[in-house]
């Protein structure tokens, strides 16, 4: 009996041990559940959870049940979320250097991007870190593209719209007022809505995000000029990174960093997929003649020369930036 006991004893003390060392890592993002984000993400978690042998667990809170990128920031600091998914003009709560790659027409292929990005990544990372985060996982979303209900063809038009930018993204608000817009600052998950009650008539997306975010039921026009560039950053608080063994970080490291690069693949098929859905949905999309194009890269141009003057990004990340478009491109980088 007292064999029985002791062993009892230890079973229960093992147990024990096992729940104080496991860390269970919350994330929140506006992400709808089932979107190729969300799933990439829940596959990731399940990896980690599996080849930790449960010390680690990844606890998801998609469709912005948490609230908006500064609600989960404050809910980070007081230790309720450990973590979230953002954009990258979300992100800028976080590090300003986090929407470098969404500089307004800053970008001309996918290829120059993966480039530019092989460059600037792990810069990226240490920015985060030096603000005290872990960057998990960067992906591109894919070009944006301005779609609105009504007919926008030029900057002129785009005049007279009621345009919506990601809250607290300076870099949009400051690219729309280049343009004579004054936009209207609102969360991710507050679009669909206010699409729906007129608070606003314009709003920039992936082809892929219009749909799953379903603001493609409320939109009628797009413009054929990419906008900017999107991407999705993963971060975690540095102190809830730290805090796990050295192997169980590598084992973090390598499952988000391997999900991202799918979804990375994914998106890029998805957008070409959704731009024919968009098609098929009867929205007209409408591709700027030469001159047009220059007047809306000109803006690009503006905004980047503002943006260096103010300090909008780390000169570091700017230096960095400059040097590898000039590289890619072989001239000058703007």
């Amino acid at each position: 009996m007292i064999t029985l006991s002791k062993r009892l004893l230890a079973l229960a003390l093992g147990f024990a041990a096992m729940s104080a060392d496991a860390a269970t890592i919350k994330i929140a993002t506006v992400a709808p559940d089932g979107t190729a984000w969300m799933r990439e993400m829940r596959s990731a978690g399940e990896a980690i959870k599996a080849k930790t042998d449960g010390r680690v667990e990844i606890k998801y809170y998609p469709g912005g049940v948490m609230g908006d990128d500064a609600t989960v920031l404050r809910k980070i600091k007081i230790g309720q979320l450990q973590g979230g998914a953002f954009t990258g003009g979300e992100a800028a709560i976080l590090t300003k250097d986090a929407q470098v790659y969404s500089l307004p027409f800053l970008f001309r292929s996918e290829d120059e991007i993966d480039k530019v990005r092989a460059k600037l990544d792990p810069l990226l990372r240490a920015q985060f870190a030096k603000d005290g985060f872990e960057l998990l996982g960067v992906s591109g979303g894919g070009f944006a593209y301005l779609m609105s209900t009504r007919d926008i063809k030029t900057r002129d038009d785009l005049k007279a719209a009621k345009v919506w930018v990601p809250q607290g993204d300076k870099i949009a608000e400051l690219a729309f007022k280049t343009s004579g817009v004054t936009p209207i600052p609102l969360p991710l998950s507050d679009v669909y809505t206010s699409l729906q009650t007129g608070l606003i008539d314009t709003a920039a997306n992936t082809p892929s995000g219009a749909i799953a975010f379903q603001w493609h039921t409320k939109l009628k026009h797009m413009v054929d000029l990419p906008l900017t560039y999107v991407v999705g950053e993963l971060v975690i608080d540095k102190k809830a990174y730290d805090a796990l063994s050295a192997d169980d970080r590598k084992t973090v490291d390598a499952e988000f960093g391997a999900g991202f690069a799918r979804l990375e693949k994914t998106n890029r098929s998805d957008n070409a997929s959704a731009r024919e859905a968009l098609k098929q949905q009867g929205i007209g999309i409408a591709t700027p003649d030469a001159a047009d194009r220059k007047s809306w890269e000109s803006v690009g141009t503006d905004v980047y020369k503002q943006l260096a003057e103010q300090g909008a990004l780390t000169p570091e990340m700017l230096k960095a930036l400059n040097a590898a478009l000039a590289e890619v491109r072989g001239g000058a980088a703007q």
